[in-house]
């Protein structure tokens, strides 16, 4: 676990979350005293979660009506 003072936290937030993605935990302190963690989501990814979920109506890509005055 990395301990880090809230200014350098400040300066060096997307390392953190770079060791956040790779499984390690960050606390953050305020004055010695720990104000926050930083730490990765651990919810294995699958593969087709999301089938059945997501839609594409069959005229996505027509013209909407609102902006037909814009399109010669």
């Amino acid at each position: 676990m990395t301990q880090l003072d809230i200014t350098q936290a400040k300066s060096n937030l997307s390392s953190l979350l770079d060791l956040a993605i790779k499984g390690e935990e960050i606390v953050i302190t305020q004055d010695n005293k720990p104000v926050a963690k930083i730490s990765p989501i651990k919810r294995p990814l699958k593969r087709g979660s999301a089938k059945g979920k997501v839609w594409m109506s069959e005229d996505f890509d027509e013209p909407l009506e609102d902006f037909k005055e814009y399109i010669k």
